[in-house]
Protein backbone atom coordinates (compact mmCIF):
# COMPACT_ATOMS: atom_id res chain seq x y z
CA UNK A 1 0.00 0.00 0.00
CA UNK A 2 1.65 3.57 -0.95
CA UNK A 3 1.10 5.90 1.61
CA UNK A 4 1.21 9.72 1.15
CA UNK A 5 2.34 13.09 3.00
CA UNK A 6 -0.83 15.43 1.70
CA UNK A 7 0.48 18.32 3.59
CA UNK A 8 3.51 19.50 5.18
CA UNK A 9 3.88 23.00 6.73
CA UNK A 10 6.34 25.01 9.01
CA UNK A 11 6.10 27.62 11.47
CA UNK A 12 8.74 29.66 13.74
CA UNK A 13 8.46 32.25 16.64
CA UNK A 14 8.75 35.82 15.18
CA UNK A 15 11.76 37.23 17.63
CA UNK A 16 15.02 36.64 14.96
CA UNK A 17 18.35 36.32 16.07
CA UNK A 18 21.06 37.45 14.10
CA UNK A 19 24.10 35.07 14.18
CA UNK A 20 26.70 38.14 14.18
CA UNK A 21 24.60 39.53 16.69
CA UNK A 22 24.42 36.87 18.59
CA UNK A 23 28.22 36.26 19.08
CA UNK A 24 29.04 39.20 20.56
CA UNK A 25 26.44 39.22 23.43
CA UNK A 26 27.93 35.56 24.11
CA UNK A 27 31.75 36.66 23.78
CA UNK A 28 30.49 39.18 25.58
CA UNK A 29 29.91 37.44 29.16
CA UNK A 30 31.28 37.73 32.28
CA UNK A 31 32.93 34.73 33.42
CA UNK A 32 34.45 33.97 29.84
CA UNK A 33 38.46 32.58 29.93
CA UNK A 34 40.33 33.91 26.94
CA UNK A 35 40.18 30.31 25.40
CA UNK A 36 36.45 30.19 25.80
CA UNK A 37 35.99 34.13 24.27
CA UNK A 38 37.92 32.44 21.27
CA UNK A 39 35.46 29.09 21.25
CA UNK A 40 32.71 32.00 21.25
CA UNK A 41 33.84 33.65 18.38
CA UNK A 42 35.20 30.25 16.31
CA UNK A 43 31.74 27.99 16.77
CA UNK A 44 29.26 31.18 15.95
CA UNK A 45 31.58 32.06 12.69
CA UNK A 46 31.90 28.95 11.38
CA UNK A 47 28.41 27.64 12.24
CA UNK A 48 27.37 28.61 8.68
CA UNK A 49 24.33 30.37 9.94
CA UNK A 50 23.17 33.48 9.29
CA UNK A 51 19.66 33.81 11.24
CA UNK A 52 17.71 31.74 13.24
CA UNK A 53 14.33 32.27 15.25
CA UNK A 54 13.69 31.94 19.31
CA UNK A 55 10.22 31.90 21.29
CA UNK A 56 12.30 34.12 24.12
CA UNK A 57 11.71 37.68 23.16
CA UNK A 58 13.65 38.98 25.63
CA UNK A 59 16.54 38.29 23.38
CA UNK A 60 16.09 41.53 21.88
CA UNK A 61 17.14 44.88 22.98
CA UNK A 62 13.90 46.11 22.23
CA UNK A 63 12.24 43.84 24.76
CA UNK A 64 11.56 45.15 28.28
CA UNK A 65 10.73 43.66 31.62
CA UNK A 66 10.80 44.41 35.07
CA UNK A 67 11.87 40.15 35.84
CA UNK A 68 13.96 39.45 32.86
CA UNK A 69 14.68 35.39 33.01
CA UNK A 70 16.48 34.41 30.20
CA UNK A 71 18.56 38.06 28.95
CA UNK A 72 18.73 41.32 30.72
CA UNK A 73 18.71 43.54 28.26
CA UNK A 74 19.80 46.72 29.93
CA UNK A 75 23.01 45.33 31.60
CA UNK A 76 23.44 42.71 28.39
CA UNK A 77 23.76 39.56 30.42
CA UNK A 78 22.59 36.70 29.50
CA UNK A 79 20.55 35.01 32.69
CA UNK A 80 20.69 31.29 33.93
CA UNK A 81 17.13 29.93 35.25
CA UNK A 82 16.29 27.24 36.60
CA UNK A 83 15.47 23.93 34.52
CA UNK A 84 11.25 24.25 36.25
CA UNK A 85 11.65 28.11 34.83
CA UNK A 86 12.42 26.77 31.56
CA UNK A 87 10.26 24.09 31.13
CA UNK A 88 7.33 26.32 32.31
CA UNK A 89 8.25 28.76 29.11
CA UNK A 90 8.22 25.75 27.18
CA UNK A 91 4.96 24.45 27.87
CA UNK A 92 3.56 28.29 27.29
CA UNK A 93 5.15 28.92 24.43
CA UNK A 94 5.53 25.93 22.54
CA UNK A 95 1.92 25.13 22.05
CA UNK A 96 1.91 27.96 19.97
CA UNK A 97 4.10 26.43 17.41
CA UNK A 98 2.46 23.11 17.73
CA UNK A 99 -1.20 24.41 17.15
CA UNK A 100 -0.03 26.64 14.42
CA UNK A 101 1.88 24.54 12.43
CA UNK A 102 -0.77 21.63 12.72
CA UNK A 103 -3.72 23.81 11.58
CA UNK A 104 -1.55 25.00 8.49
CA UNK A 105 -1.14 21.44 7.80
CA UNK A 106 -4.73 20.74 8.09
CA UNK A 107 -5.81 23.68 6.21
CA UNK A 108 -3.81 22.53 2.94
CA UNK A 109 -5.87 19.67 2.72
CA UNK A 110 -9.17 21.14 1.81
CA UNK A 111 -10.89 17.80 0.55
CA UNK A 112 -10.21 16.38 4.14
CA UNK A 113 -12.14 17.39 7.44
CA UNK A 114 -11.13 18.15 11.07
CA UNK A 115 -12.63 14.90 11.83
CA UNK A 116 -10.99 12.76 9.28
CA UNK A 117 -8.08 13.05 11.19
CA UNK A 118 -7.60 9.14 13.39
CA UNK A 119 -4.19 9.54 14.92
CA UNK A 120 -2.00 12.71 16.11
CA UNK A 121 1.49 12.10 16.63
CA UNK A 122 3.64 15.20 18.37
CA UNK A 123 7.36 15.30 18.86
CA UNK A 124 9.76 17.28 21.10
CA UNK A 125 12.73 16.98 22.81
CA UNK A 126 13.09 20.30 24.67
CA UNK A 127 10.55 19.89 27.58
CA UNK A 128 7.68 18.34 28.76
CA UNK A 129 4.19 18.50 30.16
CA UNK A 130 0.96 16.62 30.32
CA UNK A 131 -1.61 17.18 29.36
CA UNK A 132 0.46 17.22 26.39
CA UNK A 133 1.20 18.74 22.97
CA UNK A 134 -1.09 16.02 21.73
CA UNK A 135 -3.90 16.72 23.81
CA UNK A 136 -3.85 20.26 23.04
CA UNK A 137 -3.96 20.04 19.28
CA UNK A 138 -7.16 18.11 19.57
CA UNK A 139 -8.44 20.56 21.86
CA UNK A 140 -7.80 23.61 19.56
CA UNK A 141 -8.55 22.58 16.54
CA UNK A 142 -11.86 20.70 17.40
CA UNK A 143 -10.82 17.27 16.75
CA UNK A 144 -12.67 14.02 17.66
CA UNK A 145 -12.21 13.70 21.06
CA UNK A 146 -11.47 9.74 20.55
CA UNK A 147 -8.64 10.45 18.32
CA UNK A 148 -5.40 8.28 18.86
CA UNK A 149 -2.79 10.24 20.24
CA UNK A 150 1.14 9.52 20.82
CA UNK A 151 3.76 11.35 21.93
CA UNK A 152 7.60 10.83 21.20
CA UNK A 153 9.77 12.67 23.41
CA UNK A 154 13.05 13.08 24.47
CA UNK A 155 14.64 11.40 21.44
CA UNK A 156 16.59 13.93 19.90
CA UNK A 157 16.71 15.39 16.32
CA UNK A 158 16.30 12.13 14.24
CA UNK A 159 12.70 11.51 16.04
CA UNK A 160 10.92 13.00 13.10
CA UNK A 161 11.88 9.62 11.10
CA UNK A 162 10.41 7.31 13.91
CA UNK A 163 7.28 10.00 13.41
CA UNK A 164 6.47 9.21 10.29
CA UNK A 165 7.50 5.95 10.19
CA UNK A 166 4.91 5.56 12.85
CA UNK A 167 2.37 6.82 11.01
CA UNK A 168 3.02 5.05 7.76
CA UNK A 169 2.20 1.94 10.06
CA UNK A 170 -0.85 3.17 10.99
CA UNK A 171 -1.99 3.94 7.52
CA UNK A 172 -0.92 0.69 6.24
CA UNK A 173 -2.91 -1.04 8.85
CA UNK A 174 -5.83 0.88 8.21
CA UNK A 175 -6.16 2.43 4.76
CA UNK A 176 -8.89 5.18 6.12
CA UNK A 177 -6.19 6.38 8.48
CA UNK A 178 -5.26 10.38 8.33
CA UNK A 179 -2.26 11.11 10.40
CA UNK A 180 -1.17 14.66 11.78
CA UNK A 181 2.49 14.37 12.50
CA UNK A 182 4.07 17.66 14.68
CA UNK A 183 7.45 18.66 15.59
CA UNK A 184 7.94 21.17 17.83
CA UNK A 185 10.98 22.39 19.31
CA UNK A 186 12.30 25.31 21.92
CA UNK A 187 16.09 24.73 21.38
CA UNK A 188 17.08 28.06 22.65
CA UNK A 189 15.25 27.68 25.85
CA UNK A 190 18.56 25.85 26.96
CA UNK A 191 21.29 28.12 25.89
CA UNK A 192 23.75 29.36 28.51
CA UNK A 193 26.95 31.55 28.92
CA UNK A 194 29.84 28.70 29.53
CA UNK A 195 33.40 27.78 28.71
CA UNK A 196 32.48 24.18 28.05
CA UNK A 197 33.06 23.49 24.81
CA UNK A 198 29.95 21.75 23.92
CA UNK A 199 27.92 24.18 25.54
CA UNK A 200 29.35 26.94 22.90
CA UNK A 201 28.56 25.11 20.27
CA UNK A 202 25.10 24.25 21.14
CA UNK A 203 24.12 27.93 21.86
CA UNK A 204 25.78 28.58 18.34
CA UNK A 205 23.59 25.99 16.47
CA UNK A 206 20.17 25.86 18.07
CA UNK A 207 16.82 27.41 17.60
CA UNK A 208 13.56 26.67 17.66
CA UNK A 209 11.03 25.77 15.31
CA UNK A 210 8.27 23.79 13.81
CA UNK A 211 7.09 21.54 11.20
CA UNK A 212 3.52 19.51 10.81
CA UNK A 213 2.18 17.23 7.86
CA UNK A 214 -0.43 14.91 6.98
CA UNK A 215 0.31 11.29 6.84
CA UNK A 216 -2.47 9.06 4.62
CA UNK A 217 -3.00 6.30 2.54
CA UNK A 218 -6.11 7.96 0.84
CA UNK A 219 -5.20 10.52 -2.41
CA UNK A 220 -7.71 12.68 -4.26
CA UNK A 221 -7.00 13.20 -7.65
CA UNK A 222 -8.02 16.54 -7.52
CA UNK A 223 -5.60 17.33 -4.38
CA UNK A 224 -2.97 15.27 -5.38
CA UNK A 225 0.02 14.47 -2.52
CA UNK A 226 3.39 15.87 -2.27
CA UNK A 227 5.34 13.01 -1.59
CA UNK A 228 5.21 9.21 -1.16
CA UNK A 229 6.73 7.62 1.68
CA UNK A 230 8.86 4.70 0.75
CA UNK A 231 11.01 2.92 3.08
CA UNK A 232 12.75 3.51 6.54
CA UNK A 233 15.61 2.19 8.73
CA UNK A 234 17.23 2.74 11.54
CA UNK A 235 21.22 2.59 12.15
CA UNK A 236 23.38 2.63 15.45
CA UNK A 237 26.82 3.25 14.65
CA UNK A 238 29.02 1.21 16.54
CA UNK A 239 31.30 4.01 18.30
CA UNK A 240 29.38 7.28 19.44
CA UNK A 241 27.24 6.56 22.62
CA UNK A 242 28.99 9.07 24.64
CA UNK A 243 29.92 12.05 21.60
CA UNK A 244 26.32 12.97 21.28
CA UNK A 245 23.46 13.70 23.92
CA UNK A 246 21.32 15.37 25.96
CA UNK A 247 21.01 15.36 29.31
CA UNK A 248 18.71 17.00 31.98
CA UNK A 249 20.68 19.50 34.78
CA UNK A 250 19.73 21.51 37.10
CA UNK A 251 19.65 24.72 34.75
CA UNK A 252 18.37 23.57 31.61
CA UNK A 253 19.08 20.83 29.28
CA UNK A 254 22.32 20.00 28.42
CA UNK A 255 24.27 19.12 24.57
CA UNK A 256 27.11 16.76 24.14
CA UNK A 257 27.65 17.13 21.00
CA UNK A 258 31.57 15.67 20.60
CA UNK A 259 34.08 17.36 17.95
CA UNK A 260 34.64 13.69 17.12
CA UNK A 261 30.79 13.22 15.76
CA UNK A 262 31.44 14.18 11.97
CA UNK A 263 34.03 12.11 11.74
CA UNK A 264 31.82 9.27 13.31
CA UNK A 265 29.31 10.17 10.50
CA UNK A 266 32.36 9.92 7.94
CA UNK A 267 33.08 6.82 9.01
CA UNK A 268 29.64 5.29 9.13
CA UNK A 269 27.48 6.65 6.62
CA UNK A 270 27.98 4.53 4.02
CA UNK A 271 27.31 1.41 6.00
CA UNK A 272 24.42 3.64 7.63
CA UNK A 273 22.62 4.03 4.02
CA UNK A 274 22.87 0.15 2.62
CA UNK A 275 19.83 -1.35 4.15
CA UNK A 276 17.87 1.39 2.77
CA UNK A 277 19.09 1.32 -0.42
CA UNK A 278 18.44 -2.53 -0.25
CA UNK A 279 14.40 -2.31 0.29
CA UNK A 280 14.88 -0.41 -2.97
CA UNK A 281 15.93 -3.05 -6.08
CA UNK A 282 15.96 0.11 -8.79
CA UNK A 283 18.79 1.67 -6.32
CA UNK A 284 21.03 -1.11 -5.62
CA UNK A 285 24.49 -0.85 -6.87
CA UNK A 286 23.64 2.78 -8.00
CA UNK A 287 25.80 5.54 -7.40
CA UNK A 288 24.82 7.30 -4.21
CA UNK A 289 25.28 10.74 -6.43
CA UNK A 290 22.73 9.91 -8.93
CA UNK A 291 19.51 9.78 -6.45
CA UNK A 292 18.05 13.56 -6.77
CA UNK A 293 17.54 14.86 -4.23
CA UNK A 294 19.28 14.64 -0.71
CA UNK A 295 17.28 15.60 2.60
CA UNK A 296 20.37 15.81 5.07
CA UNK A 297 19.72 16.62 8.68
CA UNK A 298 22.09 19.74 8.53
CA UNK A 299 23.65 19.30 12.51
CA UNK A 300 26.08 21.43 11.99
CA UNK A 301 28.42 22.56 9.34
CA UNK A 302 30.98 20.44 9.36
CA UNK A 303 28.49 17.42 9.34
CA UNK A 304 27.22 18.32 6.24
CA UNK A 305 31.09 18.61 4.65
CA UNK A 306 31.63 15.21 5.58
CA UNK A 307 28.65 13.80 4.36
CA UNK A 308 28.46 15.69 0.76
CA UNK A 309 32.21 14.20 0.57
CA UNK A 310 31.72 10.73 1.57
CA UNK A 311 28.79 10.26 -0.82
CA UNK A 312 30.43 12.48 -3.40
CA UNK A 313 27.47 14.45 -3.74
CA UNK A 314 26.90 17.96 -5.72
CA UNK A 315 26.50 21.23 -4.51
CA UNK A 316 23.52 21.76 -5.69
CA UNK A 317 22.06 18.89 -3.62
CA UNK A 318 22.98 20.09 -0.61
CA UNK A 319 21.64 23.46 -1.16
CA UNK A 320 18.16 22.46 0.36
CA UNK A 321 20.22 21.35 3.59
CA UNK A 322 22.78 24.06 3.36
CA UNK A 323 20.05 26.52 3.11
CA UNK A 324 17.80 25.41 6.16
CA UNK A 325 21.04 25.79 8.42
CA UNK A 326 21.52 29.40 7.13
CA UNK A 327 18.65 30.16 7.71
CA UNK A 328 17.24 28.65 10.80
CA UNK A 329 19.52 26.86 11.96
CA UNK A 330 19.48 23.48 13.90
CA UNK A 331 15.74 23.02 14.83
CA UNK A 332 16.20 19.47 16.47
CA UNK A 333 13.56 17.27 15.11
CA UNK A 334 11.90 19.51 13.11
CA UNK A 335 15.07 20.54 11.00
CA UNK A 336 14.89 17.69 8.65
CA UNK A 337 11.05 18.49 7.62
CA UNK A 338 12.34 22.18 6.82
CA UNK A 339 14.71 20.61 4.45
CA UNK A 340 12.11 18.35 3.05
CA UNK A 341 9.80 21.13 2.69
CA UNK A 342 12.63 22.97 0.61
CA UNK A 343 13.01 19.86 -2.00
CA UNK A 344 9.62 19.81 -1.97
CA UNK A 345 8.85 23.70 -3.31
CA UNK A 346 11.53 23.48 -6.08
CA UNK A 347 9.93 23.34 -9.87
CA UNK A 348 9.49 19.86 -11.02
CA UNK A 349 11.95 18.48 -13.17
CA UNK A 350 12.24 15.12 -16.06
CA UNK A 351 12.30 12.11 -14.52
CA UNK A 352 11.71 9.99 -11.18
CA UNK A 353 12.05 12.86 -8.15
CA UNK A 354 13.31 9.87 -5.41
CA UNK A 355 14.52 11.38 -2.18
CA UNK A 356 16.88 10.40 0.14
CA UNK A 357 16.76 11.83 3.77
CA UNK A 358 18.63 11.16 6.89
CA UNK A 359 19.19 12.61 10.60
CA UNK A 360 21.45 12.08 13.16
CA UNK A 361 20.96 11.80 16.66
CA UNK A 362 22.29 10.44 20.48
CA UNK A 363 23.48 7.05 20.37
CA UNK A 364 24.98 7.82 17.63
CA UNK A 365 21.98 6.89 15.91
CA UNK A 366 21.48 7.11 12.09
CA UNK A 367 17.98 7.35 10.56
CA UNK A 368 17.08 7.01 7.13
CA UNK A 369 14.46 7.58 4.94
CA UNK A 370 13.18 6.81 0.92
CA UNK A 371 10.64 9.39 -0.95
CA UNK A 372 9.33 9.94 -4.05
CA UNK A 373 8.30 13.81 -4.62
CA UNK A 374 4.81 13.71 -6.93
CA UNK A 375 4.37 17.33 -6.85
CA UNK A 376 5.64 20.72 -5.94
CA UNK A 377 4.67 22.42 -2.61
CA UNK A 378 2.62 25.97 -3.14
CA UNK A 379 5.48 28.22 -3.01
CA UNK A 380 6.20 31.66 -0.23
CA UNK A 381 4.18 29.12 2.97
CA UNK A 382 7.10 28.06 4.35
CA UNK A 383 8.04 28.95 7.57
CA UNK A 384 4.41 31.38 8.83
CA UNK A 385 5.06 33.37 11.54
CA UNK A 386 2.64 34.82 14.13
CA UNK A 387 3.61 38.61 13.87
CA UNK A 388 6.30 40.27 12.35
CA UNK A 389 9.83 39.23 13.12
CA UNK A 390 12.41 41.57 15.24
CA UNK A 391 15.74 41.49 15.18
CA UNK A 392 18.00 40.36 18.13
CA UNK A 393 19.96 43.26 19.93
Amino acid sequence: MTVYVRSLETAVPPTVLVQTEARDVFAAQPGLTRLGSRLVSTCFDSAAIDTRHTAVQEMTMAFRSDDPQFFDPSTGLLLNPTTKVRNEFFAREVTKLFIESARAAVNACPDLSLLDITHVITVSCTGFFNPGPDYKIVRALGLDPAVQRYHLGFMGCYAAFPALRAAKSFCEADPQAVVLVVCAELCSLHVRTSNDPDTIMGSALFADGAAAAIITARNDPDAPALMQLDHFETVLTPVGEESMAWNIGDHGFEMVLGNYVPHIIDDHIIGALAPLLARDPSLRGLPYRDIRHWAIHPGGRSILDKVQTRLELTDEQLVPARDTLRDYGNMSSATVLFVLRHILEQPPVEGEERICSMAFGPGLTVETGLFTKLRQAATGKRAVQPEAASSLV
